[in-house]
């Protein structure tokens, strides 16, 4: 861990605790009790969390800032898992499984203030509430609904159609037929994702566009002209 500072912060900590969905459905005392064990971390854009193969025991909590969760494959292959935005959460596996190692590499995308609770302590909250655990099972479970799906699109859709999946799945409800989204992500970071290259993004972003499907817009936002023939495209 490129650790650029660590120290206590009281207010910052019960800020942290408040905003994660596996905590803040406790009472103020219970979240300000949790917030006694944790820690904060700053790291710089570019700096690393974690990297794979380093010991796991740690639950890492996004306070503010955004970092992307990725691994590598045998051929030094680059896989966007995830990106974590405040409120978000990533090293749940050590609650569960001491001696677990990580199998990802996590990067800070901006500046980001990270609240880290330790194994142990994080433990003896889960006997106490129990109902963090059935939080966690649930993110858990949505995480590994949404891994099988990213495999699966990756293995048998054709790009357009995943990029179009995407595109769809981070409308906000109740947006219209026409709406406007920003991607939660670079280019980049979307071609990782989806299994392909920037490039190749870039030029079905131009497609879409010039079939009159969508328009770009500066600061990563894309304006879905007609969703419901955008969506009769992928058919």
């Amino acid at each position: 861990m490129e650790q650029n500072q660590c120290c206590h912060h009281q207010h910052g900590h019960a800020e942290c605790i408040r905003i994660v969905p596996i905590f803040n459905h406790l009472e103020d005392s219970q979240m300000d009790l949790i917030a006694e064990s944790a820690k904060t971390l700053h790291l710089k854009k570019g700096e690393m969390l974690f990297r794979a193969d380093e010991e796991d025991d740690t639950l890492y909590i996004i306070n503010s800032g955004k970092a992307r969760i990725y691994r590598l494959s045998d051929s030094g292959k680059e896989q966007l898992v995830r990106i974590l935005n405040p409120g978000d959460f990533t090293g749940e596996v050590a609650i569960f499984q001491p001696g677990s190692i990580h199998e990802n590499y996590a990067e800070a995308l901006q500046n980001t203030s990270i609240c880290l609770i330790k194994r142990g302590d994080l433990q003896k909250y889960l006997v106490e509430y129990p109902q963090i655990s059935l939080k966690i099972l649930s993110e858990v479970t949505m995480r590994l609904k949404d891994s099988e799906k990213q495999t699966t699109q990756v293995a048998i859709e054709n790009v357009e159609t995943r990029i179009i999946s995407f595109l769809a799945e981070n409308i906000e409800k109740g947006s219209g037929n026409s709406p406007t989204i920003i991607l939660p992500m670079s280019k980049k970071d979307l071609a990782s994702y989806l299994g392909t290259t920037p490039e190749t993004i870039s030029r079905k972003f131009t497609t879409l566009e010039e079939l009159g499907l969508i328009k770009q817009l500066p600061k990563k936002k894309i304006k879905i002209m007609d969703l419901d023939q955008l969506l009769l495209h992928t058919k």
